[in-house]
Order: structure tokens, then sequence, then C-alpha cells
């Protein structure tokens, strides 16, 4: 009888358990675009459910829906005044409540019983001051494109006029310019690059520090800036981190090829709407080194932390603190340029070689604070401190073979190693920004703002020199520069159908005062329901890297200078116009042509002289410069999407374009980022309530990408095309054919797969990425290397790469 009654028990619960919908909750708060206020008694609704699923928000605009079965859902949100908006392909999983931050735009017709239709907005910018050229980024592309490695630095490179060198690498190139002038910010606030194993130049890096798991929605921006971006001539990344659940406890556990991380959130209290996010991750081939599991030359180790904890009060405003940290080395050695470019030509001489040991570190903290005037008024104050240390050295040798007493070959012996390039960087940034907005109407709209930052530089970089007996000591200084940049930015709506954003943005650099005027323009114009036309124009600048204003140059008389000190701003003219044609709900082209005149480029002071700034890479060259080269990039860009929408999606876009400039040889010449074409082909689908309890989600993913090679500067050669270098004299390049051509196309091909399965209290996914399937090895550039075939070889694309991810929400 007790067995019967056990068995009973038993089947009773597997029924129950068999029968279980799987529900979650979904949440969030609901508030005026412009002037940050709760909305009151808006409708929240998830459109397609049956029976209805909605509600209404609260006194703080805050809403919540219990009970939504899992899978993709859609919002409607809609108030009266305001123009109703749809929030398509919200993910809801068992593991993790949805929680959102909604806003809403006022309309400008006024009327009692106003009726508007609703627009999805699918892909357009967060920032309500950003009409042209921008991109939003969801948390779910971060992880749903194939080839990110939920890596959000990486998922640029999926949108037209957007590409990243093909050495696996974390540039981002944008319309031709150089990826050091990019700006990333974080919580509004400017950062350096956030990339592990970053170079000096503030670019580079393979892996960001940057964690998918700590996202929020974020703004991508590709020219004409709007006025409060300043500093900056290629891109912006707005990145924002989300505020932690305020309501129960949560966490993320992930283990893949590249790191193992945990995320943790939750409440300060019961009734606090307070929260706190927090995430640290480890490289996880470093931490099987450390274990003693393999020895593996020039393992790269880093490990990074976010965090941010949201604390609003009752009468003194919104507060958030956040911080982002990562440390990153690795020691390769006998390194070849085709693993990693070390600065200096030895690596090509055969009776050298090099080992290279690389530090990167830094370290993000902020507060900011938002205070509501009124109504329609709030100021926003942000601190911040950021540091960076970044240590390079380049040491070489030469080997000797060790034989034994029966002359066999024993192992080669390094004699003679010497530290020839090193090069270190302490840098110290506080800064502070103050933002004004104020909603005057539905029709008008002022934000004004200034923005502080103080530098602290401690640098010194030196080499051997080309006798290889002394030292000489390039870059030596301990010093202290400051900025101020102020903006002022109108948005006026004359009607539903138009927007207009104007303003001016001023730069000041401090230590040598030079200053610009900086005017921004753009115009939105919704036709019809169908079809909008938006133009713009910017006027943009940004200093140039520091280490040419402190370079020590050896003048014609043997003397030392630091000629530079004076160097003024990098200057650029953004045109942009586009086109957008809604296809219908979920498909839609957009098309924008551009044109970039550059002017104010460092270029050597030399009439016989190529080098300009705009083309420098790891290997660092000091010279005297002028403010006198020009450059220009224009082309057109295309975009076909399907945003998801039933179980699948796809993006077509190609680019057309040209990337110019002219040092003081008068001669102009492609940019060595002047790749002239790319086209993206990504296609998913997702098959969903798999398994006997349907609690089962499969994903497929692919992408396909073809583009031109970057331009190169070709070994010399003879008029017969054979070799005509002098390793001896470290005479290696033609810069007179400089940047001419590229090598050949680039290709990749890059597929994916995700299974994700929701339990009762849990949520578990599984994701499996096959980057560049064919293994096709195009090459990007070439150096001499007398053990290969013509003695030439190369350095080529990254090849196949696998990528494992499992991760638990709970």
């Amino acid at each position: 009888m007790k067995k019967f009654s056990f068995m009973t028990l038993i089947a009773f619960f597997s029924l129950a358990v068999k029968g279980q919908t799987l529900t979650q909750t979904v949440r969030g708060t609901l508030k005026d675009a412009d002037s940050q206020q709760p909305l009151i008694g808006a409708t929240v609704l998830i459109p397609d459910s049956d029976p209805l699923i909605g509600g209404v928000t609260g006194v703080d605009g805050s809403f919540k829906l219990k009970g939504i079965p899992l899978g993709r859902i859609t919002l409607q949100l809609s108030y009266l005044g305001y123009t109703s908006k749809t929030i398509p392909n919200i993910i809801v999983d068992s593991g993790k409540e949805v929680v959102l931050d909604l806003s809403l735009q006022e309309s400008v017709i006024k009327m009692e019983d106003l009726v508007v239709r609703a627009s999805a907005n699918k892909g357009e910018a967060i920032n309500d001051m950003a009409l042209i050229s921008a991109r939003s980024i969801s948390p779910d592309e971060t992880k749903r494109y194939p080839g990110t490695f939920n890596d959000p630095s990486r998922i640029v490179a999926n949108f037209a006029g957007v590409t990243a060198t093909q050495d696996g690498s974390n540039d981002i190139i944008v319309r031709g310019n150089s990826p050091k002038y990019m700006q990333w910010r974080l919580e509004g606030i400017q950062i350096p690059n956030p990339n592990h194993f970053a170079d000096q130049n503030a670019a580079g890096g393979s892996i960001s520090a940057l964690n998918n798991n700590m996202l929020a929605t974020s703004d991508f921006y590709t020219g004409a800036f709007s006025p409060e971006y300043g500093d900056a001539l290629s891109a912006v990344y707005d990145v924002k981190l989300r505020n932690g659940n305020n309501e129960r406890f949560e966490s993320v556990f992930g283990f893949g090829l590249l790191g193992t991380d945990f995320t943790v959130e939750g409440p300060f209290k019961k009734g606090y709407n307070g929260s706190y996010v927090a995430n640290y991750r480890y490289s996880t081939v470093s931490l099987i080194s450390d274990l003693g599991l393999v020895d593996v030359n020039g393992i790269p180790k880093f490990q990074d932390a976010a965090f941010k904890v949201f604390l609003p009060s009752k009468g003194a405003g919104t507060f958030s603190i956040f911080g982002l940290g990562g440390v990153s080395n690795f020691v390769f050695e006998d390194i070849t340029p085709d693993i990693w470019q070390t600065p200096g030509d030895q690596s090509m001489r055969s009776e050298i070689h090099e080992d290279y040991d690389k530090v990167a570190n830094m370290g993000n903290l902020g507060v900011t604070h938002l205070m509501p005037i009124n109504n329609n008024s709030f100021i926003s104050t942000t601190i911040a401190y950021s540091g960076q240390r970044m240590e390079d050295k380049v040491y070489e040798y030469g080997l000797v073979e060790i034989y034994d007493t029966q002359n066999n070959f024993l192992r080669d012996s390094a004699v003679n190693r010497v530290l020839n390039f090193k090069s270190q960087l302490l840098k110290s940034t506080f800064r502070g920004a103050l933002t004004y907005s104020n909603k005057i109407s539905a029709s008008h709209k002022i934000e004004m703002g200034t923005k502080y930052a103080y530098f602290d530089y401690d640098y010194e970089q030196s080499k051997l020199g080309d006798d290889r007996n002394a030292r000489f000591t390039s870059i030596d200084f301990k010093e202290h520069i400051s900025t101020v940049r102020n903006f002022i930015s109108w948005k006026f709506r004359p009607s539903e159908s138009i927007t207009l954003i104007a303003g001016i943005h001023n730069m000041n650099v401090l230590y040598n005062n030079k200053s610009t005027i900086e005017p921004r323009l753009a115009l939105n114009w919704k036709i019809n329901d169908t079809n909008a036309i938006h133009a713009g124009y910017g006027n943009h600048s940004t200093m140039e890297s520091v280490h040419h204003y402190f370079a020590r140059v050896e003048q014609a008389n043997g003397t030392i200078a630091e000629p530079n000190q004076d160097l003024d701003l990098l200057r650029a003219h953004h045109y942009v116009l586009g086109y957008k044609k809604k296809i219908s709900n979920h498909l839609s082209l957009n098309l924008e042509v551009y044109y970039q005149d550059l002017y104010n480029l460092p270029v050597e002071n030399s009439d016989t002289s190529i080098f300009s700034t705009i083309n420098e890479g790891i290997d660092f060259r000091y010279v005297d410069l002028v403010n006198e080269g020009t450059g220009q990039n224009y082309g057109i860009e295309a975009t076909l999407e399907r945003f998801f929408h039933n179980g699948y999606h796809f993006m077509v876009n190609g680019s057309l374009f040209q990337s110019k400039y002219k040092a003081l040889d008068g001669i102009e010449r492609n940019t060595q980022y002047s790749s002239n074409y790319m086209v993206n082909i990504l296609f998913g689908k997702e098959f969903q309530n798999l398994g006997r309890k349907q609690n089962q989600v499969l994903s497929l993913e692919g992408k396909a990408f073809i583009g031109g090679g970057r331009k190169i500067i070709p070994l010399l050669r003879d008029d017969q095309g054979n070799l005509a270098v002098e390793p001896d004299s470290n005479q290696f390049w033609d810069y007179q054919r400089a940047y001419e051509h590229g090598l050949e196309d680039i290709y990749t091909i890059t597929l994916s797969t995700s299974y994700k399965w929701n339990k009762p209290k849990a949520t578990h996914e599984l994701n499996l990425t096959f980057d560049n399937v064919t293994n096709n090895i195009g090459k990007i550039s070439e150096f001499y290397d007398e053990s290969e075939p013509n003695s030439i070889g190369y350095l080529t694309q990254f090849g196949f790469f696998p990528n494992l991810m499992y991760r638990v929400y709970f």
C-alpha cells in the first residue's frame, strides 16, 4: 500500500510538471522621451496575446505583466497625446525576468482624442537628438549575430560602411577613417579604448572588456554627429549599461573557449527601487594554462569586471555608479610578422629573432546624477576617472645551433638577447560633464552642456639606434593637458512629419590654446507612412594621438627638439543624405550617401614625404609635423533589412567608397583603409517550442562577408618585379608606391547555432560558432622573409576558429 501510494504521488507530480506552462514576468518603466518624467496611466499591451494581456503604468511610470508565456513577445505602448510605439522581439525566458526602460515621444498635434498610428522604430537610435547615420544595438543582437563572440565591438562590423581588420583584431574602421579617431563612451562619458591588448594609439585589441550580459540598448553613430558629441572624426559608440533587477536576485554563469564569467544582480532591499548588477570574467585559456594543463607559447591572458549601481531617491534625484576594468598581457617568443606586428623592421632580418612582451590594463569609474528641476526639465551630472597602463617590450637576439658529441642537432640557443623597443604609458583622466535639458513644448527641446577633461601623462618610449649600440629616446614626458567642450542643441518639430536638430559644438585644448566652433544641422522628413528622407551636416574635430605632440625629433644640425607641441586640431566637414523606405512592417530599405572633407591633418613637414598620421599603425614614426594635410572620404551605402518576425530575419548591405589623403608631396593617395567595397549577408532562423515540453529553442545564424583588401606599402622591387630590398640597411619598403593597391579581396563565411532550454527556475543556453568555416587565408599585407618562396611572407586574415559558449540563467 505504501509503494502504491508513493508511486501514485510520483505519477501525479510528473503529470503536473508535464502540464505546467512556464511563464515569466515582464515589467519596466515608461517615461517621456524629452523630459524623462514618468508617464502615468499609459497603456502597455501584448497585442497578439489571446486573451489580451496588458496593463497601465502607475504613478512612477512602472508596469508589470505577470504570467507571460516564454518566447518572443511584442509590446504596444500608447498614451493620450503621445505617438504610439511598438517594441518587437522581446525575449522571455524562464531563468530571468524581463525589465525594460521605455519612452514615448509627445505628439505635436494637439486634440482631445488624438489618434496616432503605431510605429515600430526598429533599429533607430535611442538618442532622440540623433537623426542621421545612427543605429541602436540591442543586447539580443550582440548575442544573435554570428561571429560577434558576444563581443559588442564586433557586432558593428555587420553594418553598412563599417568593417574590422581581418587579422582578428577589434579595430573598427568606419567609412575609410582610421580606427584611432573613433570615440568610445560608457554611460554617456568618454572612455579609453575598452579592448584587451590595445595598442598605445588607442586602437587595436582582440577581445572587448565589455560583456554583453551587462549591456542595455546602445547607439552607434557613423557620421555627422549630433551637437553633444565632439573629439571624434570617425564614429561614436555610446555604450549603455543596464540596471539590475530591483525585485529579485538573479545570476548568470558562462563558460566558453574565450572566457569564463559570472554575473549577479538584485535589489538592495524590499520596497526600494535601487539595484545592482556586476560581472567578472577570466580568460578560459589562461585559466587552463594556470592549472598546468597546457604549455603554449604566447597564451593571451586577460580578466575584466564591470558593475552598475542604480540608486533612486525621493527628493535628491537618481544616482548611478558604474565601473569597467580589465587587465591583459602576453609573452610571445620568437615572434614573426605573420603572428604579430612589432615596432621596427628588425623582425624581417633572418639573423635577428624577437620576443614580444605586452601589458595593457585599464579601469573606469564614474558617478551620474539626474536631478529633475520641474516636469519639463532636468540636469544630468557625471564625474568619472579613467586609468591606463600600457607596456610594450621587444627583445631581439640571435640563434646558435647546439649539437651533441656525435654532431646530432639538439636545440637552438638564444645569444646576445637585448631590449630593442620599449614603451610605457601611464595615463590618468578625470572627466566632468554637466547637461541641462528643457522640453519647452512638444515642438521644442533645448539641451546644453559642458564637458571638462584633465589628462595626466607619464610616457616614455625608446629603441636601439641604427648602429644597435645606443638607445634613442623618442618620447619622454610628464605633462598635464586639459580640454573643455561645450554644446547647445535645439530640436524643433513643426509637425509630426518633420524634425530638425540644430546646434553648435565648441572644443578647446587648454595646453596649446587651440579651439573650434563646430556647427551641426540635421533634418528628417517623413513624407508619408512608408517613405522618409534625411540630410545633415556636421563640422568635427579631434586631437592627434598625444605622443606626436611630445615627439623628440633629431634636427639637421644633430640637436633634439620637440617641434609638434603646437599641433592644431584635426578637422572634418561631414555631409550626409539618406532615404528610408518602409516596405512592410518588418522590412525596410535604407540608402545613404556621404562626403567627408578632412583638413588640418598632421603630415610630415617635407615636400617629398608621404607620411600622414591618419595611416599610422603600431609602427610609430616621429617627425616634424604640420597641419597642412587634407583628405576625403565619400561613398554610398545600402541596407535591406528584415527585422526578426515569424521566426527569421535577414540583412543584406553593401558599401562603395573611396578614402584619400594628400601630404606635402602634393600627390593624392589612397589611405590604407580604402578597401573600396564591402558586402554583408546575414540570415537567421529560430525554431521555437521544441521538445516534449515545448520549452526548447533552436537558432541557426549565418553570415557571409566579402570586401576589398586594405591598401599597403609594398616591398621594394626592380623594374622587372624582382625584390630589391636591402636588409642590412633596413631598406624594405617602396614608399613611392604607397597605398596604390591591396593584395587581394577578403571573404569569410561564419555559421553559428544556439540551443536554449527553459526549466522552471533556470534557462540553459549552448552556443557554437564556426568563424571563417572555409578557412580562407586571404593576404592582408606582405613582408620580407627569406625563408619563404620568393622571400615574401604574408600577414593573412584570421583562419577557421570555433567558439563554444555555455550559459545558465538562474
